[in-house]
């Protein structure tokens, strides 16, 4: 088997990395601030814009797995380093750039999201992210790098927490059987990825050379809105019925004085104010993987966060 570095250790880097050990590969994770020891994973202390020291990490690996992400208010200013050193490892060593990407960059749009469309953010964090995998992919049809890209929904299932629209703020009251609050239209179709689904594509892209040159939507199940999404956990809970409110305008405009999070939500707001529905198709047409079915992504969401919820930390 061979060797992976993955950059970043949130959810997505986290799930990555734990599968690629899983299936055999050695791991490196590059973080800022380095980790403890974990079976099968070496953890490096490392400015993942420094690419010289990035490239060392990387000499002799297969595939550069770039899944690291600044907090929302500072993507401007170090998403675009972030991509220069990762494109620049990924030339030194020959190692493949697999970038996980969102679906910031194409704004907003009528109808289901296909690759074919595109990428017309105006935005800055839909810019920002767009600009990115664009000076991937010149660098790739250059003959410089070989690279791909994933570009996942909102993440939803284990291991997603703060960050998730189903998650830290939704399944802790849900497991109660409170009331939840959402952003946007409770009732407007909306596309989820699934975290282990998404790690899977990444694994996956990595060792498939058809797949390079490109970027492919994550598998992704069928659209739900969130009052259905929040049903079928409630029910898998068994707390009954649990209402889903909408939050008022008001209340997120006072919020978005105290916290950067919610005040850059505003620029992807059409993403829960209207339909979002992505299209997978291209990549479950070349590609063994596919998302898991709904009714399991539930379950194992459930049963992950009343671990999660039942161990004191």
């Amino acid at each position: 088997m061979s060797l992976h570095v993955v950059m970043g250790f949130g959810p997505a880097g986290a799930a990555t990395a734990r599968l690629l050990v899983e299936e055999g590969h050695s791991v490196r994770v590059v973080t800022r601030s380095g980790r403890g020891a974990e079976p099968g994973i070496e953890h490096i202390a490392l400015d993942a814009t420094d690419g010289r020291r990035l490239a060392g990490v990387a000499r002799g690996a297969a595939a550069i797995h770039h899944c690291a992400a600044p907090p929302y208010h500072r993507w401007a200013g170090e998403w675009p380093p972030l991509i220069a050193s990762a494109c620049g490892a990924a030339e030194e060593t020959g190692a493949v750039l697999v970038m996980l990407g969102n679906l910031y960059g194409y704004g907003p749009v009528d109808g289901p999201l296909t690759e074919g469309l595109p990428l017309a953010a105006t935005g800055v964090k839909g810019r920002v992210r767009a600009a990115g995998w664009e000076a991937a992919r010149k660098l790739h049809d250059e003959g410089r790098i070989r690279a791909v890209e994933v570009r996942a929904s909102d993440f939803f299932g284990p291991g997603v927490t703060d960050g998730g629209h189903l998650a830290g703020r939704v399944m802790p009251p849900l497991l109660r059987g409170k009331p939840v609050s959402t952003l946007g239209d409770p009732d407007a179709p909306h596309s989820w990825s699934h975290l282990p689904d998404v790690a899977r594509a990444l694994v996956e892209v990595a060792g498939e050379e058809r797949a390079w040159g490109r970027a492919w939507h994550a598998p992704t199940g069928p659209a739900l809105s969130v009052r259905e999404m929040v049903g079928r956990l409630a029910a898998q809970a068994g707390t009954g019925p649990v209402a889903v409110r909408r939050l008022p305008s008001a209340v997120l405009g006072a919020a978005s004085l105290f916290s950067p999070l919610i005040r850059e939500l505003k620029e992807v707001r059409h993403q829960f104010d209207r339909p979002f529905v992505v299209d997978s198709t291209a990549y479950e047409t070349e590609f063994a993987v596919r998302a898991t079915p709904v009714d399991e992504q539930v379950e194992a969401t459930v049963d992950w966060w009343r671990e999660r919820l039942a161990t004191p930390r």
